[in-house]
């Protein structure tokens, strides 16, 4: 046993939180089932109490990878040219939230063009689903200047949608979906997976994925061992029963044991294909970006594909077991 652990490679994986996120389950699911162990890899993993604290860790070097956000990334994470952050996996292609309306004006608003002069609600001012909703007011050609954005905090936001305080909000999972369920609310916009991305904002984007520093890569087979063990969670994700995951998650991880199944439905609905990520998803998202709030003027973005290093996790998608 000691041979082998010695031969395990070491990684430090710096997990974007809170620790209940749906968007970086996989990450957690893949320590706590063995998954990165059985591809040789002895990866510690720590969770930081948000998307900047992962993207400020790789950027510190504190890690040799990061579980966060493409803006997160392009706004905290490494600066000079030597250490340009490097995608290597992708998890979803937005902040899992959909865009709801109080079910007593679902009449009078059809659509998010319908929402000129009225009160959206968020979760909190700079929260990461805040640029996704200037994207979808935007596709619909509705100046954010003439709405009244409110923040409400996260269960905060789902009473005053259904107390008719805000005319919409932008609710995240699984919350969105009890919502619509129970039929309180009624959908306007769905960001809930990567068709409905696709199809809400007129071009696919990516939003949490996995980071490399150009300067500190892992080498490509320690790269393309951690995709395999990635691709090997989202398989239990989409397959293994809610008590068997929960069972083997830590108790942050898990949350309120009740609503851990809602949690791992979003999960499994928001993941993007095999990790995959596109040059033009990169593109997109970094517009999307730009006109939320301007990047610095000094911040020098690579290309979309030179900032994409996911030639280890094609590999691995062509190693990994069929399902």
């Amino acid at each position: 046993m000691l041979g082998l652990i010695l031969l395990l490679e070491a990684l430090t994986l710096v997990v974007s939180g809170p620790p209940t996120s749906p968007e970086y389950l996989p990450l957690h699911v893949a320590e706590a089932a063995g998954d990165f162990r059985a591809e040789g890899l002895d990866v510690v993993l720590r969770t930081a109490r948000s998307e900047v604290g992962a993207a400020e860790a790789l950027a510190q070097g504190r890690a040799d990878l990061a579980a966060t956000s493409l803006e997160a990334i392009l706004r905290f994470g490494p600066r000079q040219p030597t250490e340009a952050p490097r995608l290597v996996f992708g998890l979803t292609a937005a902040p899992p939230a959909a865009l709801l309306v109080a079910r007593e004006r679902a009449a009078a608003i059809r659509g998010v063009g319908d929402l000129a002069g009225l009160t959206i609600g968020l979760t909190a001012p700079g929260a990461p689903e805040h640029t996704w909703l200037l994207g979808l007011l935007a596709r619909a050609g509705l100046d954010a200047n003439k709405v009244r954005l409110v923040s409400t905090g996260g269960r905060g936001l789902a009473h005053a949608l259904r107390e008719g305080e805000v005319a919409a909000g932008l609710v995240a999972e699984p919350e969105a979906t009890r919502l619509i369920t129970d039929r309180r609310a009624t959908l306007l916009a769905d960001l809930r997976d990567p068709r409905a991305v696709a199809a809400a904002l007129g071009a696919p984007t990516v939003n949490a994925a996995v980071f490399a520093r150009a300067d500190r890569r892992p080498a490509n087979d320690a790269l393309a061992a951690f995709a395999r063990a990635l691709l090997a969670a989202t398989r239990r994700l989409a397959t293994d029963p809610p008590a068997s995951l929960a069972g083997r998650l830590p108790a942050p991880v898990v949350g309120v044991p009740e609503e851990f199944e809602a949690r791992l439905d979003t999960t499994r609905g928001i993941l993007l294909h095999q990790g995959m990520v596109s040059p033009a998803e990169i593109e997109q998202t970094i517009r999307l970006i730009r006109a939320h709030l301007p990047l610095p003027g000094a911040l020098q973005i690579p290309r979309a594909p030179e900032l994409l290093d996911t030639e280890p996790l094609r590999r691995a998608v062509t190693q990994r077991p069929p399902g």
